[in-house]
């Protein structure tokens, strides 16, 4: 279980740093790339990719229009991507955005690649292409309001999946992380608030975004202490914490998707 953080910058040299980005109509993120490509930046991207592929996204888009490789020596690192996405079940679409005129373009053309590992010019480019190579029929989105009443809206969503898509077992523990990230979204936004529900294999990826651009943050509830009341805060998050596989959240150009994996625990032969 674990909580990645909305990006990675490292600004420790100028003009250097990786940046991801999820939408918030859809888990499609997308990994930013700018600077001189060295070892350094070489192993904080494959970090970064491993983490977006934790998450498993709809989609994800490598944005390399701002890296400076002029002897395409990233390539190895994207064609490893590619293998990745495409082991995942189900397959993560992954498209490149590399203008036409910087060398990469020409050697991930020369490489054969783009029939497998699509190149664009421009993101926007990237997103239309993308966003047609997610299934449709195991996803499941509501926008609701933020009231009262949101919470048990979200978990009937999580109810009608599981039982649309033969995941009775995870029924209890996704109504319960999604409850818990609707009504924080509630007491701490106060924005309209879109949940999402995606099939994820054997598992659920549950989603809710937000207006609020404030990250959460998983307190550990103080020890009770003889004679006080019971401190309750930040329990909610504990809650995703213990249930969840991964969780985490993202910036998004509204606000932020907070999200998490549910799958069934292995029990120990």
């Amino acid at each position: 279980m674990g909580v990645s953080p909305p990006f990675l910058h490292d600004d420790t040299e100028p003009g250097v740093s990786l940046r991801v980005d999820i939408a918030a109509d859809a888990a499609v993120s997308l990994l930013t790339v700018r600077g001189p490509w060295d070892d350094r930046l070489r192993r904080s991207a494959s970090v970064t990719l491993r983490r977006c592929f934790s998450e498993h996204p709809d989609a994800l888009i490598v944005d390399l229009s701002r890296l400076l490789d002029p002897r395409s020596e990233s390539v190895p690192t994207w064609t490893t991507a590619r293998t990745v996405a495409a082991a995942l079940r189900p397959p993560v679409p992954l498209a490149l955005c590399v203008p036409p005129d910087l060398p990469l373009a020409d050697r991930m053309q020369g490489l054969s690649v783009g029939r497998f590992l699509p190149v664009y010019a421009k993101v926007r480019q990237a997103r239309v292409a993308v966003a047609g190579r997610i299934p449709g029929s195991e996803r499941l989105v509501v926008t609701l309001p933020p009231d009262p009443d949101a919470p048990s809206a979200a978990r009937n969503l999580v109810s009608d999946a599981c039982l649309a898509w033969g995941l009775a077992r995870l029924l209890h523990p996704s109504r319960l992380v999604m409850s818990e990230l609707v009504t924080n979204a509630v007491e701490h936004a106060g924005t309209p608030i879109r949940v999402v529900v995606t099939r994820r294999g054997p598992g659920l990826h549950l989603s809710v975004a937000d207006g609020s651009p404030v990250m959460p943050r998983l307190i550990r509830p103080a020890r009770p202490r003889p004679g006080r009341p019971l401190d309750e805060r930040g329990r909610g998050l504990q809650t995703v914490h213990e249930i969840a596989e991964l969780w985490g959240a993202m910036p998004t150009a509204a606000g932020k998707m907070v999200w998490a994996t549910v799958r069934e625990r292995r029990t120990a032969a």
